[in-house]
């Protein structure tokens, strides 16, 4: 199966049907391009995309079965990746030696992605070439354009993909956040743009397609942070997602604010940091305490940003609740807040993890408890949704990054801002989007591999 040079497609091999494990491929005169690689981590007792359940025992990494483009992989001209985030870039270092493809991407995401290669060995094997906001490069047949948008991870980008055929929005994960703090903004412009020249289809992440209203700014979460954090007697820890490199400055003006040191538990946030120094991503006023130092400082001195936010083991946040972490012991008093929500599927681990702090004494606060708001999402709500494609006005719109109920619900969104023609399908689907627009279901197998014992292995 291949597309000739009148047909333009859209083949998601993870992704679609799910938020996780994000690998698409474009179709076009005989070359396939592909958008992002991802990894998930699966939780026993919940479902997988392909219906089944996900159980004890199972590689704790896996990734989105490439078998369909690694067998054709001389057809395969480059692998774009959007962010740095693990569901769109962490597959890499495991998937690259089936595809052996040239890899595009922004700095911060590079600088990330040569992390990850040099832990496999893999650094210098890897082309990767480095693109800036606003590039555009030929790959293949495919005019691939970088454009700026805002996300909960600095530079990300969606992409406009022009073939002689027809054009494709390709937005990644985004919203619109007029205070990112760090990293590019994003410009109206740049999408009414997109408009007047024509957009055969918008590719578009549904996480949040369920939510009402326009997410919060990153700008906006100063004030709660620094309320919570000027009450508390004790030590503060605050949890939060490691690659929000926006949210470790704002917690870093706090802590100059409040009289206190700050520093990072949790391999994630320290690499995060690390890269994003490097990228030139970081203020040279946020100063960091080493971590060995910290269990010296007076209590009322320490603002600790831990790992954890979702309950999962062997975090740091997990180890200071077993009272096993070797720089920092809590004691009663002290205060942890937690600067995320619950990802769904990971409520248990986190009320348990709540339970286990507050039976030390431990004063918790979780972003549903304040008034103000102190975490802020990645992704656009519906408002978000509806402004978007009211600037591209894609001539079909495919929600993709969700399960069913958020995908049919972005479908809603899209015809209900005129959008002709919606296609909702799930991992395996061809969308066809030229010459005729339409579907062909399940046209190859899709499913996951696993990272076990130094090895890929199939998962049931």
């Amino acid at each position: 199966m291949m597309p000739d040079s009148n047909d333009l497609w859209f083949l998601p091999l993870g992704g679609t049907g799910e938020i996780g494990m994000n690998l698409n491929l474009y179709g076009h005169d005989g070359r396939w391009l592909m958008v992002d690689c991802g990894v998930t981590f699966p939780k026993p007792g919940r479902l997988a995309a392909d219906g089944s359940m996900h159980h004890h025992g199972e590689p704790p990494v896996q990734m989105a079965d490439p078998a369909f483009i690694a067998e054709r992989r001389e057809t395969l001209c480059g692998l774009v990746i959007t962010h740095a985030h693990e569901d769109h870039v962490g597959a890499v270092p495991y998937l690259w030696p089936l595809l052996q493809c040239p890899i595009y991407t922004n700095r911060f995401t590079a600088e990330i992605l040569r992390r990850k290669l040099a832990e496999f060995n893999m650094l210098h094997r890897v082309p990767i070439v480095v693109m800036e906001t606003n590039d555009r490069r030929q790959i293949g047949p495919f005019n691939v354009q970088w454009l700026a948008l805002t996300h909960s991870i600095p530079d990300p980008n969606a992409l406009m993909i022009r073939t002689p055929v027809g054009n494709i929005f390709h937005s990644g994960d985004w919203k619109l956040d007029d205070q990112p703090l760090i990293g590019h903004g994003y410009s109206k412009q740049t999408f009414t743009d997109l408009a007047i020249e024509g957009v055969a289809a918008m590719v578009c992440d549904s996480t949040n397609a369920t939510v009402k209203g326009h997410s919060v700014s990153e700008g906006a979460l100063h004030k709660g942070l620094l309320s919570a954090v000027k009450t508390a007697e004790g030590r503060v820890v605050v949890a939060c997602f490691g690659s929000n490199i926006a949210r470790l400055h704002t917690l870093a003006a706090v802590a100059r604010e409040t009289g206190r040191y700050m520093g990072l538990l949790g391999r994630s946030l320290v690499n995060m940091s690390s890269a994003a120094k490097a990228a030139g991503l970081w203020h040279n006023a946020d100063e960091l305490i080493n971590p060995a130092h910290l269990g010296y400082l007076p209590p009322h001195e320490v603002l600790v940003v831990a790992t954890g936010s979702q309950g999962e083991p062997r975090t740091a946040l997990r180890r200071l609740a077993n009272g096993s972490h070797p720089d920092v012991e809590l004691e009663a008093g002290d205060t942890v807040i937690f600067s995320a929500r619950a990802i769904p599927g990971n409520e248990e681990l986190i009320a348990a993890l709540i339970g286990q702090l507050q039976g030390m004494g431990v004063k918790v606060i979780t972003a549903e408890q304040c008034d103000l708001p102190i975490h802020a999402s990645g992704h656009p709500a519906q408002e978000e949704l509806e402004a978007m494609y009211r600037w591209v006005q894609p001539a079909i719109a495919i929600p993709v990054h969700g399960e069913e109920e958020h995908m049919a619900v972005h479908a809603r969104l899209a015809k209900q801002t005129g959008v002709p023609k919606t296609l909702v399908g799930r991992n395996g689907d061809l969308f066809m989007i030229r010459p005729v627009p339409g579907m062909r279901r399940q046209i190859t197998e899709t499913g996951r591999l696993g990272w076990l014992k130094q090895a890929l292995v199939r998962v049931v």
